[in-house]
C-alpha cells in the first residue's frame, strides 16, 4: 500500500494484487511477502519490459539482490517462517484471526515497514544517480 499512489494504482487493486503473498505465499512459508512486495514494486519502477533485454534484466536482478541482502542484513532471512520461527510442519492453509494478540506475537507490520523504508531508500538513491547522470 505504501507505493500504490507512486504506481497510480488503486488501493483495492493492490489488496488483490498481493493479497497471495500473505504467509510467505499463500502461507507456504517461503519467501516473506514483504520482501515479494518489495521485489513487485521494484518492478513496477525498474523492470524490464522485453525477456531478452540483457542488460535491463541484469541491473534489474542486481537491484533485488540489493534489496534482498539489505533486508537480510536487518532480519536474517528473507523466508517467512524463519523469520516466523516456526517449523516445516507449520503449513496449515487457514490463516488466523487478526487479532490484537495476533500481531503482537508476528513481526509482520515491521517487516514490511523495514522492506518499503529499504525500497525508499533505493529509490532516493536511484533518483540522485539519475540526476548526477544527466
Amino acid at each position: 500500500m505504501a507505493f500504490a499512489d507512486d504506481l497510480k494504482m488503486y488501493r483495492s487493486s493492490v489488496i488483490k494484487l498481493t493479497s497471495s503473498f500473505g504467509g510467505g505465499m499463500g502461507r507456504l512459508r517461503e519467501v516473506c511477502g514483504a520482501v515479494s512486495g518489495m521485489f513487485m514494486v521494484a518492478g513496477m519502477f525498474w523492470g524490464y519490459t522485453e525477456p531478452d533485454e540483457h542488460r535491463a534484466k541484469t541491473e534489474h536482478y542486481r537491484r533485488i539482490k540489493k534489496l534482498a541482502n539489505q533486508f537480510k542484513e536487518i532480519h536474517g532471512s528473507i523466508i517467512c517462517r524463519d523469520l516466523l520461527g516456526l517449523s516445516e510442519k507449520s503449513n496449515s492453509p487457514i490463516p488466523e484471526k487478526r487479532t490484537a494478540g495476533y500481531y503482537q506475537k508476528r513481526p509482520c507490520v515491521q517487516l514490511v515497514g523495514n522492506a518499503a523504508g529499504i525500497l525508499e531508500e533505493i529509490m532516493q538513491k536511484a533518483e540522485i544517480e539519475d540526476i548526477n547522470r544527466k
